[in-house]
């Protein structure tokens, strides 16, 4: 079937991307956070590249590897079929903070080999001596750093916390954000009783699941996730330059939760999809009238259970708690998304996955809204 016939009445929604795409250069070179050589190099419609460039210094610089981007490209996915796609969708690419739901993959597996017996246990009791023996973060549970609830203060692999203090992100309800400027010293509070979007924490959370399992993060996502779900051999999960720590006598590279200071997970949309529809059907794979059960269905349940003092919230992934996203979508939506317009639906409802790259963050709304809209047409 030729593309145009498989897209049919979804040219719509292709239009619409291809014509609202994210304006970073491709180039990640084009702009130096210390320096304004190649600003030149930018055009008045073009954004710096990459989201380190709005730290405090010395921090505005890279810790892991970058690569020149793609252009826009997506799959959309309806009852395990492919209805729509657009762009190279085979070309693995940087997703940022999408990374963050592989994170929440891998911490359920611990979670159903009984690694993680209690959410609620504070983590310097089940591993002390990382960065959690202070009279602050001895109070961190595991629930509180999956919710982005934990406060935790120190730095990882040379980045302080106070970097992220008071950073807001595109769909963070308004209700919750301040005037402060990103990095500005804010008073901790209680575990527990502040959201906010941190970057050094997920990556001292990362650093927790490699102490507990004693193994690689990459290893055990291509292990339990991507060879089952049949991923192809082009992603990466890149680490920092200086993020190797020791573990019983062997040096293993921990990995990050975004691409904020690069690193991160590289992948293709279309492997983005594979795991994507496993959210969908809640961790269980049927291939060829089989069904295997990659992360139990209790574990996905508690990934989308809204955070208690931000709804919009759950493990690492966000949610469309009273429509905060989308008033098209259902309310059992679920979202990843990344800096650099990298925008993931999940919908187990219509059995519906959306796979969206490189587009402009502003509309992600109005994106979904009309994803939603053909939906209807699709149906009808």
């Amino acid at each position: 079937m030729s593309s145009s016939n498989l897209n049919g009445h979804w040219q719509t929604l292709i239009d619409f991307v291809e014509s609202n795409q994210c304006n970073w250069p491709a180039e990640p070179d084009l702009q130096v956070a210390d320096s304004s050589a190649n600003e030149s190099l930018l055009t008045d419609s073009t954004q710096p590249w990459g989201i380190h460039l709005l730290d405090t210094p010395p921090h505005n610089r890279l810790l892991g590897p970058v690569f020149v981007r793609g252009n826009t490209c997506g799959v959309i996915r309806l009852n395990n079929n492919t209805v729509c796609q657009w762009g190279d969708t085979h070309r693995a690419d940087m997703t940022f903070s999408v990374t963050k739901t592989c994170l929440a993959l891998v911490a359920g597996v611990a979670w159903d080999q009984g690694l993680l017996k209690d959410l609620d246990q504070p983590i310097a009791g089940q591993l002390p001596g990382i960065g959690f023996d202070d009279e602050h973060n001895r109070q961190i549970t595991w629930r509180h750093m999956l919710n982005f609830t934990s406060e935790w203060q120190g730095e990882c692999f040379g980045v302080p916390d106070q970097v992220d203090r008071y950073r807001t992100v595109g769909l963070q309800p308004t209700s919750s954000v301040t005037n402060h400027n990103k990095g500005d010293p804010r008073p901790l509070k209680t575990p527990g009783s502040y959201w906010e979007y941190n970057d050094i924490r997920i990556n001292q959370f990362s650093k927790a699941l490699l102490h507990l399992f004693k193994q690689p993060l990459p290893e055990l996502l291509k292990k339990h996730f991507m060879d089952p779900v049949g991923a192809s051999d082009s992603w990466r999960w890149h680490g920092y330059d200086n993020s190797w720590v020791d573990i019983d006598g062997t040096s293993m590279q921990s990995v990050p939760g975004g691409g904020h200071w690069g690193g991160g997970l590289c992948i293709s949309a279309d492997d983005q999809s594979r795991l994507a529809e496993l959210l969908v059907n809640f961790g269980c794979l049927e291939t060829q009238g089989q069904k295997q059960q990659l992360v139990s269905r209790d574990w996905i349940d508690m990934m989308l259970q809204p955070c208690p003092i931000a709804p919009f919230y759950g493990f690492f992934t966000w949610l469309n708690t009273h429509h905060g996203i989308s008033q098209r979508a259902p309310e059992s939506c679920f979202f990843a998304m990344g800096i650099g317009g990298q925008l993931l639906l999940h919908d187990p409802e219509n059995k519906l996955v959306g796979i969206f790259r490189w587009i402009d963050s502003d509309k992600t709304q109005s994106i979904v809204d009309l994803t939603y809209e053909l939906l209807q047409s699709h149906k009808a």
